[in-house]
């Protein structure tokens, strides 16, 4: 493990010196060769799609790990699409001259050497690979078990192009170790890893949080909530709230509880039990809720659940103040929304609500760092510090400063 992560330290060197269009050059081709080698990458995938089967893996989790034609041509256009952004690497952030006459200038720079951990989705692959390349860092990549064919073979595409433009393998490189004693090494390895991602599920995330000495950027769970206030109008509500749920059920950003304003409860519940109907959604509710409609029984450990299945929990509240009391018990700090057409009680919402995204009149859907503009994300954070919501290649980077003199000594 050392000794593969000191190769990882070293690249960073090779990496840093990269100018911008030569970046761009390298990731344009990464991008043309997954779509090149799509037959050898859906290969593997159906290996491991039938070790899901064999392993029993929920839905949810089949639905990640699964790749077709059409999400790998997606993975090679989000290659395209980091290759063309804005250089994030050198950007004077701010800057001033002293009294004394010495020029000072914040600049970005890259983190270093970043550790990523994910599950399912081999698409995380070749993102967070061309998220970190592009900003200037060399990336460790830690996929779970059950996406090891899919990943190797995408691993194996980009480090064919940093090879076919001389640059070492290790700039983009899967932690060999794919046990937990690997996660646990790789997380206290702090002499050589800068930054650790975690993004997966409530257990990895507290494990790496609570046993990590390299510092820690969390992607936690997203218990994402939808508040219907008594101002909104319904159509829009309905189609809101269908679409936060079962778009993609199995996805951090799918809403999980639909917090519903008493005052119109016995006018809305009933259309919002037919919208999902077609769905076979399973719908849980509230004592308040059950009676108006036919629904299992919701308990406290429902609402602080996040099922990433098409199971949705309802709860009825005493307006926006009820909702936005629930949200504080029970959200994760993701994505929260509230559809209403009056102003005031939206901008209360939105100001009250602590999370890296408050929507009014919209679904949760749209959380994702490819829809927000930057071609791809890394996770979703829910930390405070350093970076918040979808991260992209701005949030991986840092800054220093740079001070230029003329002679000046201080006194």
């Amino acid at each position: 493990m050392e000794e593969f992560l000191s190769k990882a330290k070293r690249s960073a060197a090779e990496l840093v010196r990269l100018q911008s269009g030569q970046k761009k050059r390298i990731l344009h081709q990464m991008a043309n060769l997954i779509e090149d080698n799509m037959k050898e990458i859906l290969e593997a995938n159906a290996l491991d799609m039938e070790q899901a089967e064999i392993n029993n893996l929920s839905p949810a989790l089949k639905d990640r790990l699964y790749l077709d034609e059409k999400r790998i041509l997606a993975m090679a256009r989000s290659v395209h699409e980091i290759a063309e952004l804005k250089e994030p690497v050198g950007r004077v952030l701010d800057g001033w001259v002293l009294d004394n006459g010495l020029r000072v200038e914040k600049v970005s720079i890259p983190i270093g050497v970043i550790g990523i951990i994910y599950e399912s989705r081999p698409n995380v692959t070749s993102d967070a690979a061309a998220l970190c390349f592009k900003s200037g860092n060399v990336a460790i990549l830690k996929g779970g078990k059950e996406s090891m064919h899919s990943n190797e073979a995408i691993a194996k595409i980009l480090q064919e192009v940093l090879a076919a433009n001389g640059l070492p393998k290790e700039v983009i490189s899967l932690l060999p170790d794919y046990s937990r004693e690997g996660v646990a090494k790789l997380i206290k390895m702090d002499r050589y890893v800068d930054l650790i991602i975690p993004r997966g599920g409530e257990a990895l995330i507290r494990y790496v949080s609570e046993n990590a000495t390299v510092p820690v950027v969390k992607h936690d769970k997203g218990l994402c909530h939808t508040y219907i206030d008594k101002d909104a109008d319904f159509d829009k509500a309905i189609k809101i709230a269908v679409n936060a749920k079962v778009q993609r059920p199995g996805v951090c950003n799918a809403m999980e509880t639909l917090l519903v304003d008493y005052a119109i409860k016995d006018e809305i519940l009933l259309p919002l039990y037919e919208a999902f109907k077609p769905y076979m959604t399973t719908l849980k509710g509230c004592v308040l809720t059950r009676e108006v409609i036919d629904v299992e029984e919701a308990t406290e450990e429902d609402y602080d659940t996040e099922y990433l299945e098409n199971i949705l929990s309802i709860k009825v509240v005493d307006g926006v103040e009820g909702a936005i009391e629930h949200i504080r018990r029970y959200g994760s700090g993701h994505s929260e929304t509230i559809v209403t057409e009056n102003y005031t009680t939206a901008e209360k919402f939105m100001n009250e609500i602590d999370a890296a995204c408050v929507y009014v009149n919209a679904s949760t859907r749209f959380t994702d760092g490819g829809v927000f503009g930057f071609g791809a994300e890394v996770g979703i954070s829910t930390n405070k510090l350093h970076a918040r919501g979808p991260m992209g290649i701005n949030d991986l980077t840092t800054y220093k400063y740079k001070i230029y003199g003329e002679g000046q000594i201080r006194e």
